[in-house]
């Protein structure tokens, strides 16, 4: 594994040995190998869980980690990405973390750049998110042990999500039997490649679920399409405690990727009961699963 761009780039023995040192990581039976390496944090969006994840991933693994100010940096005076990104290895950065709105802006820089810093995608658009793919597939490991022939339905903004596309595509190479809900307006539109059952009704679509995982409503991308009332949204798709009991399976994992809107993809009463936690553990095991990311692309010699 050279890189971490997304999921089909990598294998599936790449996928389950993140998953084994992130296990060692969090049970203490492993340490860093790491330490003294640098990594940027290159966030071109907003973030909140995997800025902090990949920071702290980075902090316990005895990193030093830069955070990259896009908006006050020499990019802003016309520099390009590939000049940045040069200038930063040549200055002791060992790996970046970039999170872009554009889809493909990843790739096409890696295409450039001609020293060997390590590129790990933060969420690229649309496209992609394989940490956080990565991060889901550990927690449903933990809680159910294995995702073959295991109902997992992901809820709401499929088209828009590079968190579904990439667990989509993970959960398929592992045996899961997929399925999406969501109204036609964010309907994934290449879903049949994977083998992905398709629902326009929540109840139908989560019958006998073993794991929901519900997307945020992406309104910031939405409302550039015209997209209807979000209170017709929360009528038809919004989870809530009787509709999970009457409907899925008894044992039923509830996740989603954060942030969630409360009240219209999830009840409050529902995330703040025990099966909410869920999500707040995802977070947690996101940490473990960046420290593993960081331990394949950086361990073996570096870069230098």
């Amino acid at each position: 594994m050279e890189h971490l761009i997304d999921i089909k780039s990598i294998s599936k023995e790449d996928i389950l040995n993140i998953i084994k040192i992130a296990k060692e990581f969090k049970t203490g039976t492993r340490k860093s190998q790491v330490q003294g390496k640098t990594l940027s944090l290159m966030f071109y969006e907003n973030s909140t869980r995997t800025r902090c994840s990949f920071e702290m991933a980075a902090k316990k693994s005895g990193m030093n980690v830069i955070n990259f100010d896009a908006e006050h940096s020499s990019i802003s005076k016309g520099e390009s990405f590939k000049d940045t990104v040069e200038n930063l290895y040549f200055l002791g950065v060992d790996a970046v973390v970039i999170r872009h709105s554009l889809s493909g802006i990843i790739n096409n820089v890696l295409k450039l750049v001609k020293y060997p810093i390590k590129f790990i995608n933060g969420g690229d658009g649309t496209h992609a998110h394989p940490s956080q793919a990565l991060l889901d597939f550990y927690t449903m490991l933990e809680k159910i042990n294995t995702v073959e022939n295991k109902k997992i339905v992901i809820v709401g903004d499929i088209r828009h999500s590079r968190v579904a596309k990439s667990n989509i595509m993970l959960l398929s190479e592992f045996g899961a039997d997929l399925h999406v809900v969501s109204p036609s307006y964010m309907e994934f539109e290449n879903y049949d490649s994977f083998k992905v059952k398709y629902h326009k009704d929540l109840k139908e679509g989560i019958k006998d679920a073993d794991v929901i995982m519900v997307l945020r409503v992406q309104n910031e991308r939405l409302e550039k399409e015209g997209y209807p009332d979000s209170i017709e949204y929360k009528r038809l798709y919004e989870l809530d405690t009787n509709i999970i009991k009457e409907y899925a399976s008894k044992n039923v994992i509830l996740m989603h990727p954060g942030p969630v809107n409360r009240n219209m993809e999830i009840s409050s009463e529902l995330l703040d009961n025990d099966m909410g936690k869920t999500i707040l553990e995802q977070a947690q095991n996101g940490v473990y699963v960046r420290m593993a990311i960081l331990d394949m692309l950086l361990s073996k010699g570096g870069n230098r």
